[in-house]
């Protein structure tokens, strides 16, 4: 039973006015509410995540036990077996985490994931979930929002700046950066990770699934035709270990190595910053320990917050302030009148949807990109850009190149269906967040890459040859992670 009395309505005041916390639904908890319900979505972790520990704060003010709940639907935008395979792998490590913080973690498979029938059974006094800037999971929100009785807060626990303090779209990264930069002293901080006072008991003939089996189980119209990666484990221990190697053992060459497709140079984050297996804020941190611990990594470090803060929170920023950010329709004016200059012109080649996903170019190193992400579900951020590129040469026009890159993007990379995807495709293929070049055929104004000029910059051969090797199954994919 929460306990009424005259402080917890200026404690919950204060906790609102959070810059990362959005009030949906306001108003007090429910007097008769049992616990208070995180749902968890975008952030699929037990630690180090600030919805997590708002939730926490929230359930012992008012003496209850947190629940967090995550539904594993069925019908995800454009999700299938790949994908969520890799979400599976997460959930023991959500499971084993939030338990030593003594919070209860439940899951709901589809056909049972009916999120108002959990807050019911739970009798929940309150709901804490998660921002997403993306299209689909916001109208969730809008509607869970509308319909519960009770008070419903999101927390942007995905950036290291909360996005709402960058309160319009930003042409690039070179506008969104200061901005950010100034606001790091205040938000990059390590996170509370708050036990909760009051375990929760599971009420009689409660429904849940078990984290530990598969949950597409039963799922008759989920697209099996993509299958999971064997050399990626999901979940926020594998994400940590990844971590540890890359700031003890890589970051010290990430400048010099970060642009080599052929070899193992980057954190190889980004899947699980989709998922939210891990946190920006943990990965800040981990590189910034180490650069205060060795200064020779304070030129890594700053390349690598580049591309983790800049970069990423501006994609973030890009799909939250643009309706239409998987379309051409998202283009800036000049680029918009330099594709419509450009609309007629010949393509010496065009190449079908299915003939690029099966990477039958011409193009040795556009198919050797293709492959990676075809059997690897990743593909180096150098070749993304190439890749993406090509496809605007190889297709009639400007739409159809952004409807076969997000198509591909999101059936086959782990980290696709994301903003950092949407805005790389923009980037590419429309110049956004970019300028105008100079004038050439197909591509007008916008930025031009040769296969030629590009395969000087690293061992192509040698990346042409492991992703060969990787279609052929040879030598499995130990070359692609060889650390």
């Amino acid at each position: 039973m929460v306990e009424q009395n005259s402080l917890v309505p200026e404690e919950l005041k204060e906790l609102a006015s959070d810059a990362r916390v959005t009030v949906r639904r306001g108003g007090a908890p429910d007097p008769n509410g049992k616990c208070v319900v995180y749902w968890m979505q975008r952030a699929q972790r037990g630690i180090d995540n600030h919805a997590v520990d708002l939730a926490a704060k929230i359930a012992n003010i008012f003496e209850l036990p947190l629940v967090v709940y995550f539904a594993a639907i069925s019908n995800f935008p454009h999700a299938n077996l790949r994908h969520y395979a890799f979400l599976n792998q997460g959930l023991p490590d959500i499971e084993d985490d939030l338990a030593e913080r003594n919070i209860s973690f439940v899951m709901r498979c589809a056909p049972h994931e009916s999120h108002e029938k959990l807050f019911h059974d739970v009798q929940a006094a309150m709901v804490i979930g998660d921002e997403n800037p993306m299209r689909e999971p916001e109208s969730w929100r809008k509607h869970i929002a509308s319909v519960l009785r009770i008070p419903f807060w999101t927390v942007d626990t995905d950036v290291v700046v909360p996005s709402k303090l960058i309160e319009k779209a930003q042409y690039g990264a070179y506008t969104i950066r200061p901005r950010l930069y100034r606001l790091l002293p205040e938000f990059l901080h390590s996170y509370e990770n708050l036990k909760v006072k009051h375990a929760w008991k599971r009420p009689k003939g409660f429904y849940s699934d078990s984290v530990h089996e598969d949950i597409t189980a039963g799922w008759k119209d989920l697209d099996r035709s993509v299958g999971p990666v064997e050399a990626w484990a999901g979940g926020t221990h594998a994400a940590m270990k990844r971590l540890k190697l890359f700031t003890d053992r890589m970051l010290g060459d990430y400048d010099s190595q970060r642009n080599h497709p052929e070899v193992d140079g980057t954190s190889a984050m980004s899947p699980y910053l989709h998922y939210g297996h891990i946190g920006p804020i943990t990965i800040a941190l981990a590189v910034d320990a180490a650069a205060k611990k060795d200064p020779s990594l304070q030129k890594a470090r700053n390349s690598y917050f580049n591309e983790l803060i800049a970069w990423r929170e501006l994609a973030v920023n890009f799909v939250r302030y643009t309706p239409n950010y998987d379309t051409a329709d998202c283009a800036e004016n000049w680029a918009k009148q330099t594709i419509a200059e450009h609309a007629r012109d010949e393509r010496e080649r065009l190449y079908t949807l299915k003939q690029l996903e099966n990477a039958e170019t011409y193009d040795d190193l556009w198919n050797a990109a293709q492959l990676q992400m075809v059997h690897f579900g990743w593909m180096h951020n150098s070749m993304r850009m190439y890749w993406a590129k090509k496809v605007l040469e190889w297709t009639p026009d400007a739409a159809t190149a952004v409807k076969y890159c997000v198509h591909l993007n999101d059936k086959y990379f782990l980290d696709g269906r994301d903003p950092n995807g949407y805005a790389g495709i923009a980037w590419a293929v429309l110049g956004k967040f970019d300028r105008a070049w100079f004038e050439r055929p197909v591509f007008g104004k916008i930025r031009y890459m040769s296969g030629a000029s590009t395969g000087k910059k690293f061992n192509s051969k040698r990346y042409i040859q492991q992703m060969r090797d990787l279609a052929d199954g040879v030598g499995g994919t130990s070359s692609l992670f060889p650390r």
